[in-house]
């Protein structure tokens, strides 16, 4: 009898182990665990231009409380997105707007719920739907005017997404 609670001991304390390692792998702003996202996903978690990261049931709840609110899609693997982001975060702290980043390369199935055709969008949402949106990324020196937005029109989508109109300098 001795021998058989022993036995359940090392099973309690071997369990207790697991879900202890488990939750320390356990990524705090993907709710997953690091071994399950993407490697580009990962090489992006310490990096302070991706930490405002907002989880699918947190946006759908977002968009449908019908507050007005602006949502970063980006995918971790996107080299428009990586170019873009660390322009985008400190312009948007600066004028002091929330930007919740929604990284569609963990989450695929949004880019259909949402309309998402390319990466970096930026999205105004409004009453519960969307109302503007900004596609594409910042824009390399010296390239054509219809292959992203430079920071100025980022700045104006910012401050005005319903008055923006994409395209225009």
């Amino acid at each position: 009898m001795k021998k058989l609670w022993i036995y359940v001991g090392l099973i309690v304390v071997l369990f207790g182990a697991l879900f202890f390692l488990n939750q320390q792998n356990k990524n705090e702003l993907y709710d997953k665990p690091s071994s399950q996202l993407n490697p580009a996903t990962r090489a992006i978690l310490d990096d302070p231009n991706y930490q405002n990261i907002i989880m699918p049931d947190e946006l759908d709840k977002k968009v449908q409380s019908g507050e007005a609110t602006f949502v970063y899609f980006f995918a971790s693997d996107c080299q428009h997105c990586q170019r873009t982001t660390p322009k985008l975060m400190p312009l948007a702290e600066e004028l002091g707007i929330d930007l919740p980043q929604f990284n569609l390369r963990e989450f695929e199935p949004y880019f259909n719920k949402y309309q998402i055709d390319f990466t970096p969008t930026l999205a105004y949402f409004e009453d519960g739907k969307e109302v503007a949106r900004l596609v594409g990324g910042l824009r390399e020196e010296n390239a054509p005017a219809n292959t992203g937005s430079t920071v100025e029109q980022f700045r104006a989508f910012l401050q005005d997404p319903k008055g923006f109109e994409q395209g225009a300098e």
